[in-house]
């Protein structure tokens, strides 16, 4: 079985462009973001991790960490980082994964055990390895994205999601379609109406079992 919603991640040890971490020590308290792709020097790529490097700002703001993850080697990274950077005109701070062996893309259930990597590869011997995993301060996998290789990811989504999850975290709270942050929240089932507002305030009922409070604080 692969890594599922409210799973552990396991705590690899990993070599980046920046050093090598233990994944649970890098995130310690934080918030995480892992963010894979199947190739450096790609055209789709680029673009994804420089919009990744634009919102530094954003991450740091939610207090979250972004690591990436490639299957290329550390010497790779360093020279894609300067396209990345021209690209984007945006520092790339975060480190990436060089994941050479596949340790962690199989770890993380974006390639099956028994893959490998043929001499001469394209980025299409590793195209599942587009995935983004949202990883809450108890390393426990909030979110996981799978993108083709096609569609580049849209980051604007993803900081949206953390922003509902950081939100909802432990409380019995949701957040409904196309929700963005300082709209009403879905108060959870397992609350009643006195509870509910007890704990949050006047409820917006909309039906017996969706009802709507004011974003707390």
């Amino acid at each position: 079985m692969g890594l599922r919603i409210n799973d552990t991640i396991p705590d690899l040890t990993v070599k980046t462009d920046q050093g090598t971490y233990k994944l649970h020590d890098w995130i310690g308290d934080s918030w995480a973001i892992l963010f894979s792709h199947p190739k450096d020097f790609t055209p789709v790529c680029t673009t994804e991790f420089g919009a990744v490097a634009q919102l530094s700002e954003d991450w740091a703001k939610r207090g979250t960490k972004v690591m990436g993850i490639s299957v290329d080697s550390v010497e790779e990274h360093k020279e894609w980082k300067s396209d990345i950077e021209g690209f984007a005109n945006a520092k790339a701070g975060f480190p990436i994964i060089a994941d050479e062996d596949l340790a962690v893309s199989k770890a993380f259930d974006m390639l099956p055990a028994d893959a490998y990597l043929p001499d001469g590869r394209t980025a299409a011997d590793s195209a599942s390895v587009r995935s983004v995993f949202i990883v809450s301060p108890d390393k426990k996998v909030q979110l996981i994205m799978t993108y083709p290789m096609s569609v580049g990811r849209n980051f604007a989504e993803v900081l949206r999601a953390l922003d509902g999850l950081q939100r909802t975290y432990q409380q019995p709270l949701a957040t409904p379609a196309n929700w963005q942050t300082g709209q009403d929240v879905i108060v959870a089932l397992g609350l009643n109406d006195v509870d509910a507002e007890a704990k949050y305030g006047q409820l917006d009922k909309k039906l017996p079992y969706l009802r709507f409070a004011k974003n707390p604080a």
